[in-house]
């Protein structure tokens, strides 16, 4: 077996989807021409739209687009949906959920995408899990990991539709609400994507399957995702006063912020619980302690957690909002676990620690999976939480170490080890001066250091990798190492500022499938330095692109991650900008 079908076996999608990759990229590629041409007369639709369309006569009316059969829609309905990737699904959910479209203006119509989007998936899901229950088909009943799939897409559908149904009851002005409602429908469509991911994984030619009944609610998402942001290019100019309401942000209270601020001793010793292998602690386990968490607390509940290997999949639910957990250092306050994929586990469950709820923050703790780099996919830590902060924390597992599921995340001073696509997921994540240390895969295995899942062109997602240190764990003569590979066509992925040893394969950069790459992704390599940051010959790739100075800036900590407050409220020191 070729070295590269080796390395190819252990990615996240079957082979047999091969084909079906590469004829999406080609639908992509001239879906993408349409919504570029469509952009560049963006402003001046919706400014149209918001200003002028408030007559109900037969000139507010025109044919759609690419119809047959004479479909007439509104121009507010036919500016909005003009620029989004699945003209026709917007144009018919919006005409049919519009009560008088001709005067509803582009907000009140990404209010209605959003709903139609919700209830969409709603139905999707209920019809999905009542034809897939587990005794409707002989050949799953014995599948067990296709079982533990089928509970995980429950479970992500579930939090989609609470990111929809979040993002409709979320008040503030346009101007504040953006980056979070951005966010919101990143996430929600990155949900049902790990959905279809895990069922694929699990039964190889299920994918389509899956399609069939989430296509309308993904495409209506999509919609969703670029009507907002068609109503955000404009809204500084245009002046729109409110979206959903605006009640203040809700922040740390000051005796919040003023403890995590302050030295990382006072928060064990005001915390709210203690872990222990010792009599003096009340919690023996770390899951023990999480029971104490009250749900959705704007208080944080801090958990310390003493030297010792915890050996325990842990989870934080999504009720349980702003949990701090410290421990006494990466290498002294270990969880340890070794789920893993050929075991029977899918990916999204092989995680040693998963965080769903917001406001996270770890420090001076270690996550480990055990399982090894024959087991393949095997996860140390999942976070699919917003504004999760990780501080001085050791990630160590082999292929898909860190999963940065969604939402906002910052890691900073991390160790973070492992050997294929050990960074990865469709989060918006910051790393910033971490230490990033590839290490010895399977013979014939090729390292990637990431793959970011970026599938829309809206989603305010990628990865940044920013004044770290990527260096070889051990011996990897003979290894090929790769600063990574994109899963998804719009894969997003900068490093900048960092030093890159000599092991660094000097094309950089290696293809999810094929001998190339999407036009589409995004990738970027900016004032890095050491012996294997030189770009001379790297591939070329029309998505492996150059930046300037104020590019790079927008990749930064205050600007990529929408705001830093929530990273300066942990307590973590770091660099905002360049």
């Amino acid at each position: 077996m070729s070295n590269m079908s080796s390395f190819r076996s252990y990615g996240k999608v079957d082979e047999a989807d091969l084909h079906a990759r590469l004829e999406a990229r080609r639908r992509t590629r001239r879906r993408i021409a349409i919504v570029a041409l469509s952009s560049i007369v963006l402003v001046a639709v919706i400014v149209a739209a918001v200003v002028g369309i408030t007559r109900n006569n037969d000139s507010d009316r025109v044919e759609a687009e690419n119809n047959g059969h004479g479909r007439v829609i509104s121009a507010a309905i036919k500016a909005v949906c003009d620029v989004s990737m699945y003209k026709d699904t917007c144009y018919d959910s919006l005409s049919k959920g519009a009560s008088n479209s001709s005067q509803m203006q582009p907000e009140e119509l990404f209010k209605l995408a959003i709903k139609v989007a919700s209830n969409e998936l709603s139905k999707a899901s209920d019809k999905f899990f009542s034809d897939h229950n587990g005794t409707s088909d002989d050949n799953n009943n014995n599948n067990i990991m296709f079982l533990d799939a089928l509970g995980n897409c429950r479970e992500l559908l579930s939090i989609a539709w609470d990111s929809l149904d979040s993002s409709l009851s979320s008040g503030k002005s346009v101007s504040d609400a953006v980056n979070d409602l951005k966010t919101m429908l990143s996430s929600a469509g990155t949900y049902q994507e790990t959905c279809i991911d895990g069922l694929e994984e699990a039964k190889p030619g299920f994918r389509a399957r899956v399609l069939e009944y989430l296509r309308n609610s993904t495409e209506m998402t999509s919609n969703a995702l670029a009507i907002l942001t068609g109503i955000s290019k404009v809204e500084s100019s245009l002046k729109l006063r409110r979206l959903l309401g605006e009640p203040p942000h809700e922040w740390l209270r000051p005796e919040d912020r003023k403890l995590l601020q302050s030295p990382a001793e006072n928060w064990k010793k005001n915390a709210n619980a203690v872990v222990g292998k010792d009599r003096f602690a009340k919690y023996k386990t770390i899951n023990d302690a999480l029971r104490a968490v009250p749900d959705k607390s704007k208080k944080k509940f801090i958990i310390y957690i003493k030297k010792g290997v915890y050996v325990e999949n842990v989870r934080i639910e999504k009720p349980k909002w702003n949990v701090v957990m410290i421990g006494d250092g990466m290498n002294e306050t270990i969880v340890s676990g070794h789920r893993n994929f050929i075991d029977g586990t899918p990916t999204f469950s092989t995680a040693t620690f998963a965080v769903f709820g917001q406001g996270f923050v770890a420090r001076d703790m270690g996550f480990r999976n055990t399982a090894g780099p024959s087991k393949h996919q095997a996860v140390a830590l999942m976070s699919t939480a917003d504004h999760s902060v990780f501080h001085r924390c050791q990630f160590d597992a082999y292929q898909d170490t860190l999963y940065a599921h969604s939402n906002r995340q910052f890691y900073s001073e991390c160790n973070i080890y492992g050997t294929v696509d050990f960074i990865f997921g469709n989060s918006a994540a910051v790393l910033q001066n971490c230490k990033i240390l590839p290490r010895r895969p399977v013979p014939g295995q090729k390292n990637t250091i990431t793959a970011q899942g970026k599938k829309d062109p809206n989603e305010n997602t990628g990865i940044v990798i920013q004044n770290c240190t990527i260096s070889p764990f051990g011996d990897l003569s003979g290894v090929e190492t790769y600063l990574g590979r994109p899963w998804k066509n719009y894969s997003t992925t900068i490093i900048m500022q960092s030093m890159m040893g000599s092991f660094i394969h000097p094309s950089g950069w290696l293809p999810w499938v094929g001998n190339s790459a999407p036009n589409t992704i995004f990738y970027s390599e900016f004032e890095n330095y050491g012996a294997g940051s030189s770009t001379k010959k790297r591939v070329k790739w029309k998505g492996l692109r150059g930046i300037s100075y104020k590019e790079a800036g927008k990749f930064t900590v205050r600007a990529f991650l929408q705001g830093d407050r929530w990273i300066s409220d942990a307590g973590v020191a770091y660099k905002p900008g360049l």
